[in-house]
């Protein structure tokens, strides 16, 4: 049974935004007194939990509102719902009792993470309705993700700065970027029921280059991140960058618009690694030197 919620939810994707929101968190411990006391522990936990709780609900929500589409779509038709593995309604609760848990979980972080608890949620919950109406759901994906870092910031420091943030916008042009590549699957079917995405606005050339400018955007960032605070990173997060940005570069040699099935390679595995090598880059230079 947990399996398959485990499934149904893509937990093992969580490594997408969890490196980063812990890269706001040690941001905000290497910029405010901060002791890894018991209280200190149990923080770093409630931040965890609040991620995997946010990306549960969002998931299940996802996987829930699309239920009907996905039964369709022969790439997504052997998904939980639509296969029966997982009842509709009993992914509707999944989703009820992780954003009850994410609210929750809030509350004992600090009272301004938990007054803007229900605006997250609205945000990574709304992104599955965006692209029955918007092209720009790719962007909304973004920007679900990139509360991950700001949140976590919060969380320690309780009032807002301007150094997550540059990795906020990092993480949404990051997102946005392989979103798009990942979409190029199913141009054709979302087509056909009239949904919007890039690659249908765009078709998959010009959907390629704009994911490749956005992935600039991205390197911009955190080279700009880097430079604008020296004193916080060492040289390991320039190795950091270094191959975070040579994987941005890695998964757009192996997608070509004439051949996708390196698609999930590119989505999956390259994005993964590289969010979760210049999170331990990062994190580690702000102890080890």
């Amino acid at each position: 049974m947990l399996k398959n919620y485990l499934s149904l939810v893509k937990f093992s994707h969580t490594i997408f935004a969890m490196p980063f929101a812990l890269i706001g968190f040690f941001l905000a411990v290497n910029s405010v007194e901060f002791s890894f006391n018991s209280a200190g522990w149990k923080l770093l936990i409630l931040v965890i939990l609040c991620m995997i709780f946010a990306r549960n609900a969002a998931m299940g929500f996802n996987r829930y509102i699309d239920r009907a589409i996905d039964k369709k779509n022969p790439r997504t038709a052997v998904r939980e719902i639509p296969a029966g593995i997982i009842k509709g309604k009993s992914a509707l609760l999944f989703v009820l009792i992780n954003s009850a848990l994410f609210v929750a979980t809030t509350f004992f972080i600090n009272s301004l993470v938990f007054y803007l608890s229900p605006i997250a949620l609205a945000v990574v919950l709304g992104y599955s309705l965006t692209k029955r109406f918007t092209w720009l759901c790719h962007f909304v994906l973004g920007i679900g993700l990139a509360l991950a870092p700001i949140g976590a910031y919060l969380s320690v420091t309780g009032e807002f700065a301007w150094p997550p943030l540059l990795f906020s916008f990092a993480v949404l042009f990051w997102t946005a970027g392989f979103d798009i590549i990942y979409a190029l699957q199913d141009e054709e079917f979302d087509k056909t029921e009239q949904l919007k995405s890039v690659p249908v606005l765009l078709g998959k050339n010009k959907s390629l280059i704009l994911s490749a400018i956005l992935h600039l955007f991205t390197a911009t960032f955190i080279v700009f991140a880097g430079f604008s605070q020296p004193e916080n990173f060492s040289y390991l997060y320039w190795i950091g960058v270094i191959l975070f940005i040579a994987l941005l570069i890695y998964q757009h040699l192996i997608v070509k618009p004439n051949d996708l099935s390196r698609v999930n390679l590119a989505f999956f595995t390259t994005n993964g690694v590289a969010s979760l090598l210049f999170s331990i880059f990062t994190i580690s230079g702000f102890y080890l030197f």
